[in-house]
């Protein structure tokens, strides 16, 4: 890459991470001082456990209240990690210059490992909207979510510097499974009492513009190993990948927010 190019992807980042901080900062005053409703939104995290009763001489499912959620201070904090990660790959020169020589080789290890972090709290709120409240499926949800974006990592650490024609779709295609993991139990929450009526409409707003927005990277990336188009330039598709990063979190994170605020 040269020195240009560089630069000019270093503004790119700087300009797109200062867009997430204002948002961030805008989405944590609007959650914590001036929407009640929003600040008042903290779902119970529960953890079940066997208990054996005297009475009945049985083991019985209980269950205890951990932890509050503080769900709009979480939304915010999805937004602010985008920004941070920006920050990193633009502010220190160290990191800037690993950035530009991972790009050369066809990797960008820093937005996997923000990934990972992000969408996966992401997840972890839109469960609770729809009844997850289980520290241990929670737990399951993140940590599933989180491996898939880490399959992209060794996606692009695999096929550094292959041809079209040599690329190895594995981890692309295990972590397209290990993604769909955590819908499977949205969906068993979602329509668990089978009055698809009576599903308010931003649930259905949440799962289609994340389901929509999510599935945008994957394509991203599948365009950039076959080498359609302008995607022949790995830099392209990292231009792309921000730009998806922005819009599809941008949208996602207020509409989550404002889901919120719902009966």
């Amino acid at each position: 890459m040269d020195k240009r190019t560089s630069q000019k992807l270093r503004r790119f980042n700087l300009v797109m991470g200062g867009l997430h901080f204002i948002q961030g900062i805008a989405m944590l005053f609007l959650a914590t001082r001036v929407i009640q409703n929003i600040a008042e939104f903290t779902p119970n995290i529960v953890q079940y456990y066997l208990a054996f009763n005297q009475q009945t001489q049985s083991l019985e499912l209980e269950s205890s209240v951990l932890f509050e959620l503080p769900f709009g201070v979480l939304v915010a904090v999805f937004l602010l990690l985008s920004a941070c990660a920006h920050a990193l790959v633009s502010v220190p020169k160290r990191l800037n210059s690993i950035y530009n020589a991972d790009l050369d080789k066809g990797i960008n290890k820093f937005r996997w490992f923000e990934y990972a972090l992000s969408s996966s709290i992401m997840i972890v709120l839109i469960s609770t909207l729809f009844g997850i409240y289980d520290i241990a499926s929670l737990i399951l949800i993140f940590i599933v979510n989180a491996s898939m974006n880490l399959f992209g990592l060794v996606m692009e650490q695999l096929n550094s510097g292959r041809t079209k024609e040599k690329v190895i779709w594995g981890p692309f295609i295990w972590g397209s499974i290990a993604g769909i993991a955590p819908w499977i139990a949205i969906l068993l929450y979602m329509f668990g009492t089978g009055n698809f009526d009576r599903v308010p409409w931003f649930v259905w707003a949440i799962v289609g513009t994340y389901f929509a927005a999510f599935n945008t990277f994957p394509i991203n990336m599948a365009l950039q190993y076959l080498k359609v188009g302008k995607w022949k330039d790995y830099i392209y598709g990292e231009r792309v990948y921000i730009i998806l990063s922005l819009v599809a979190k941008s949208v996602l994170a207020w509409l989550v927010l404002f889901g919120a605020m719902q009966p």
